[in-house]
């Protein structure tokens, strides 16, 4: 028995005449009289009296009536399944993110529109050093991740540059310099330090150590702090100075004082990472839409100024 057969029986019973169900099926009535005649001896019962002006069901095709029904209902479910799934428009993805990634307001915005465009699709997100962040990545543990990028993200993964945060230097609020508007890095020097750890985040880490190198001095590290967002807690009691994504200073933490950077000043860069041998419809999905939503942001950033 093959779905064709009950495609050709619910035909001719919705029609009861198997002039006018062939004409609805696309075939000729003699080959669709031969297979219900096929049905019928698979099943071993008549389903159709032959009438001299079409047919009736038999007490053996109104109890087949709505089994067929059902299983064909059933095949077209399993084939839609099959199509979303295809697309992309079912399933689930695991999306992990940095803590300073959310303070950047693409981030949102592509959750967002992807939740709100594929909404059959399941969704979770975690938070986690970048590091940690790669690794769950390559071990299939998250599906897409929003990083700090750096040149040793490996080569299994494929980072698209989201944005590049600006950075400003954080001071305690009873610091000297606390009331300047502006200052160039070199001003730091000989500063104590608060940064996030190296191993939670090498891009992000070296970017900093990197352009207090080309402002001439290397930086004292005093204070590391367990997450990007502790750092401004660590100034306000005075374990030092820090610098940071200026979407930072959104965090309101009393007793420090944030301060843009003059001349030359570092990149906060903000990219998401997928694995590169990636074939999921779902991630691909999610990746067209962060990019789609970058460029939208960036466009509306253009007509706003």
């Amino acid at each position: 028995m093959e779905l064709r057969h009950l495609r050709y029986f619910m035909a001719v019973a919705e029609e009861l005449n198997f002039t006018r169900a062939a004409r609805k099926v696309g075939i000729g009535q003699p080959p669709l009289s031969n297979q219900i005649r096929d049905l019928e001896n698979e099943i071993g019962a008549a389903l159709f009296r032959r009438l001299s002006n079409g047919a009736e069901l038999t007490e053996a095709g109104k109890a087949f009536l709505p089994e067929a029904r059902a299983i064909l209902l059933q095949a077209e479910q399993a084939k839609q399944s099959a199509i979303r799934a295809a697309r992309g428009q079912s399933g689930r993805i695991r999306v992990g993110y940095t803590s300073s990634a959310v303070f950047n307001p693409v981030v949102p915005a592509i959750v967002n529109a992807f939740r709100e465009k594929y909404a059959a699709v399941e969704f979770s997100l975690e938070e986690a050093p970048t590091a940690q962040l790669l690794e769950r990545l390559e071990r299939d543990e998250l599906d897409a991740v929003f990083i700090r990028p750096g040149s040793g993200d490996g080569l299994q993964v494929r980072c698209r540059l989201l944005a590049e945060d600006p950075m400003i230097i954080v001071l305690p609020e009873r610091h000297p310099l606390s009331e300047a508007q502006t200052l160039r890095l070199d001003a730091l020097a000989g500063e104590s330090f608060v940064l996030f750890p190296r191993e939670a985040g090498a891009g992000f880490f070296d970017d900093i150590i990197a352009a207090c190198r080309r402002a001439g001095f290397e930086p004292q590290l005093a204070q590391s702090a367990p997450q990007i967002t502790s750092i401004a807690s660590f100034v306000a009691v005075g374990l030092g100075v820090s610098i940071v994504p200026a979407e930072m200073a959104k965090i309101n933490v009393p007793g420090v004082r944030y301060i843009a950077i003059a001349g030359e000043a570092p990149a906060a860069r903000l990219a998401l990472a997928t694995r590169r041998d990636e074939r999921s419809s779902i991630i691909r999905n999610f990746t067209a839409q962060a990019i789609a939503t970058q460029k939208s942001l960036a466009n509306n950033n253009q007509t706003a100024e």
